[in-house]
């Protein structure tokens, strides 16, 4: 080989083992934006963390207080306050699953209110939605929906955030960030979220709207109960009356005029069905009443 040809094929080696460099070099440094990049990434991830990360999480409520202060809880040696809410919930079971529910849209919907704040509209949401949960095949969501003074969640020990508030008002909370499993496998729960200026218009919102379809379509088998503001103290109240399909007027025995009752009935009016409840109460109603404190009625208009 001649020293030309020698020298042209050290100049091709060269040139070879340089793009070879160059290669290696790209593939290292590319290697190494990308690890910077991965890395930034995954420190960006959580800035706001979820807060239903775990979905299995189940929140232990303190039943034994909840018994102490006169509440049907698991366990409950109250079996006249067992019984009523048996009473109560039947009619309201068979609107929403039984041959009752012909001819009520969203029947497996249930208003809990008042007409007036301290009637015991809360006391009475959170049993019937005991005595509904403890049903072998029969599961309920209750929901704080007195967005302005919500009593669910602080009755039952749940601290949680975010909301029904959170939810209606935000685009980037889901359901499944806003419900609270409980200790009873039948029993879930959607606390009222943060206090908002303009609630009675996010209640009444489109969006609103839609989930209390997709609750009552999505779930035919699950009874929701709202525990909603009295009617005659916040607006609130009659704008959820009208999403739902069941209302049940808590009355506070011999206590609410019944002028006050009425009015409260009229806002009512348009509802394919509404109970009543006389809490309070010392005397029988009638000969099927346990005389605890409970009874339950029908408004016919």
């Amino acid at each position: 080989m001649s020293i030309i040809e020698k020298a042209i094929n050290k100049s091709i080696q060269d040139e070879a083992n340089s793009d070879s460099n160059l290669k290696h070099f790209a593939e290292k440094e590319s290697n190494e934006i990308k690890k910077v990049t991965v890395e930034d990434t995954l420190k960006s991830i959580k800035v706001m963390p979820d807060v239903n990360d775990d979905k299995n999480i189940v929140f232990d409520i303190d039943w034994k207080r909840l018994s102490d202060i006169g509440f049907a809880a698991p366990g409950s040696s109250n079996t006249e306050a067992i019984e009523e809410y048996r009473n109560i919930k039947r009619p309201l079971v068979n609107n929403a699953f039984g041959k009752g529910s012909e001819g009520i849209v969203r029947a497996n919907l249930i208003l809990i209110t008042s007409s007036l704040p301290r009637e015991g509209k809360t006391f009475t949401a959170i049993n019937l939605a005991l005595s509904i949960a403890n049903e072998r095949d029969k599961k309920v969501l209750l929901i704080d929906a007195d967005v302005a003074r919500p009593s669910v969640s602080k009755v039952l020990g749940i601290n949680h955030s975010p909301g029904l508030i959170e939810y209606l008002d935000g685009a980037d909370i889901n359901f499944s960030d806003i419900i609270v499993r409980t200790s009873i496998p039948g029993l879930s729960v959607i606390p009222a979220g943060k206090l908002h200026k303009y609630s009675t218009e996010l209640l009444s919102s489109n969006k609103m709207a839609l989930f209390v379809e997709e609750l009552s379509n999505r779930y035919p088998d699950r009874l929701v109960i709202f525990d909603s503001p009295p009617l005659l103290a916040a607006t609130q109240g009659e704008v959820l009356a009208k999403l739902v399909g069941q209302v049940v007027l808590v009355i506070e025995a011999e206590q609410t005029l019944q002028n006050v009752v009425m009015e409260s009935v009229e806002k009512l009016a348009s509802c394919d069905v509404v109970l009543a409840v006389f809490n309070k109460t010392k005397r029988n109603m009638d000969i099927n009443y346990y005389g605890y404190g409970y009874g339950y009625g029908q408004y016919v208009n």
